[in-house]
């Protein structure tokens, strides 16, 4: 049976962590908004992904019918980290991202979809409250809040474009 480490992220939703058989280290963030992350940690530094690949809800639901059904017993697309209406999402910027090489200006990010991004974390180092020429780049973690509609909408937009 395989030993799963859960953590709880606040405002965020939950991360479950395990050791394979060969050593290494893998998990699932789970996020308020149905979005999973698997994570592949680092060979090198074991706090540190070597890959994220984020999943909607119909990926990650063909990903467990692949993988023969999940063993986890608790009703994780239920999960709910919400304050009042807002809610804290870590969105990770992909090189084929509209939004990679672009300010935060430029998204119109809360203009259109309300959400606002309260923090970026930038080759490790988090700088809150960033300015709104603040460049963004492939890599970056964008700290966001906003409602669950809102987030979902700042997805496609940081994505796509508008």
């Amino acid at each position: 049976m395989v030993d799963f480490h859960e953590t709880r992220l606040p405002g965020v939703g939950v991360r479950h962590d395990f050791v394979t058989g060969d050593g290494r280290r893998v998990g699932v963030i789970t996020h308020h908004n149905g979005r999973k992350d698997l994570l592949v940690y680092s060979d090198d530094d074991p706090d540190a992904c070597s890959e994220v690949v984020s999943l909607d809800t119909d990926e990650s639901v063909g990903l467990t019918e692949l993988l023969g059904g999940s063993k986890v017993h608790a009703t994780l697309q239920d999960l709910q980290q919400q304050v009042e209406g807002l809610t804290i999402d870590w969105l990770h910027v992909a090189d084929a991202w509209w939004t990679a090489g672009r300010t935060i200006t430029d998204t119109q990010l809360r203009r259109r979809t309300g959400v606002s991004i309260v923090a970026l974390i930038h080759q490790g180092a988090t700088l809150p409250s960033p300015e709104p020429d603040q460049p963004l780049a492939a890599d970056d973690t964008l700290v966001v809040v906003g409602t669950p509609e809102g987030i979902t909408a700042a997805i496609e937009l940081l994505r796509h474009g508008p």
